[in-house]
């Protein structure tokens, strides 16, 4: 069996032939074709339009294809436990003010009727993980745009999830606040080993953080490149290298050539 076969037949996240058009009539996606094997850290990569962040809501189950089919591991019953551990990190942080950031955090396992101690207990890990303990009393008003990103995920971490999605959480901070989450979310997808699916528009971020880059057309959109990121340790030094910049560098290609054959 090919590797690609091999990724397939262990897929926890698989979409074959999808469509989805909406009810304006614009059509998002095309014939995708994707399968994401446990564990991996997957960038979905393109244009603006395209429709990644549709491929998103598909599979997180927020939407349905008008063609395809979306396929969470290999039965219903999987299908419906993965659904229940999924964390959705969406582009902006969007958190309640009136709230603290602990209930913040902890707000969804409230809805779920999980026993306050352990809401408590599993906030203040969510909170350590993303660097936050020591705010877990402060407003949203009260932190920076870096740090009500660091409550957002913390939010989808507070789940445990075995699927998170992430769609273009650090598109609108600054570089220096960006390169720091890049390096603790690949610092927390090495220790915990999440299967992840990431959106984004930068090349350079896909490349940093991802085991595979999909690249895709625009609209309406399909993947039209996949491509194997070594796994080198992600670090700065790796971000200075030429091994880095080569693989941008190939990634950025692709993407051109996706955009020039659509054009």
């Amino acid at each position: 069996m090919t590797a690609g076969g091999a990724i397939r037949a262990a897929a926890i996240v698989r979409l074959t032939s999808v469509a989805k058009t909406f009810a304006n009539g614009v059509r998002a996606l095309d014939g995708v074709d994707l399968s994401i094997a446990p564990g991996e850290f997957v960038s979905l990569l393109g244009p603006s339009g395209c429709g990644k962040s549709t491929i998103l809501r598909l599979v997180a189950g927020l939407s349905s294809p008008s063609a395809g089919a979306v396929t969470l591991g290999g039965s219903p019953e999987e299908a419906a436990r993965i659904r229940r551990e999924i964390g959705f990190v969406f582009q902006e942080p969007t958190l309640m003010p009136w709230a603290t950031v602990a209930a913040n955090v902890g707000m969804a396992l409230k809805l779920r009727h999980v026993p306050h101690r352990e809401v408590q207990d599993r906030v203040a890990e969510a909170l350590a993980l993303v660097g936050l303990d020591s705010f877990a009393k402060a407003y949203p008003r009260q932190l920076s745009g870096g740090m009500k990103m660091r409550v957002s995920i913390a939010r989808a971490l507070v789940a445990r999830p075995k699927l998170l999605l992430l769609d273009e959480p650090f598109a609108a901070l600054d570089e220096i606040t960006r390169f720091r989450l890049n390096d603790d979310l690949v610092r927390l997808w090495h220790e915990f080993r999440w299967t992840v699916l990431f959106v984004t528009h930068s090349v350079f971020e896909s490349v940093y953080l991802s085991s595979r880059v999909l690249v895709m057309s625009p609209r309406p959109g399909r993947v039209v490149r996949d491509m194997a990121i070594p796994d080198a340790g992600r670090s700065e030094a790796w971000r200075m290298s030429p091994e880095y910049n080569a693989l941008a560098r190939e990634v950025s290609l692709a993407l051109h050539a996706a955009m020039a054959e659509a054009a």
